[in-house]
């Protein structure tokens, strides 16, 4: 699936340092999130289903990533 990223207003956490290491997200067209590196925006962005990105924030939230 291709998805214009052109227009795409990308922004970063509010928890984000000023150190450059941030992820940064933008809501698009038709309920998809795109998710880019922030210290290289020249690299490929993930496209994610608005379905997608809830369970991922939802399992961020409840420390499904958490390292032991």
């Amino acid at each position: 699936m291709t998805v214009d990223l052109s227009g795409a207003s990308w922004f970063k956490s509010s928890y984000s340092e000023s150190n450059g290491q941030c992820v940064e997200v933008a809501h698009l067209h038709g309920g998809m999130v795109g998710v880019r590196d922030s210290k290289n925006l020249s690299a490929p962005a993930l496209v994610f289903t608005s379905a997608e990105w809830d369970t991922f924030l939802t399992d961020a939230k409840n420390g499904e990533f958490d390292r032991c």
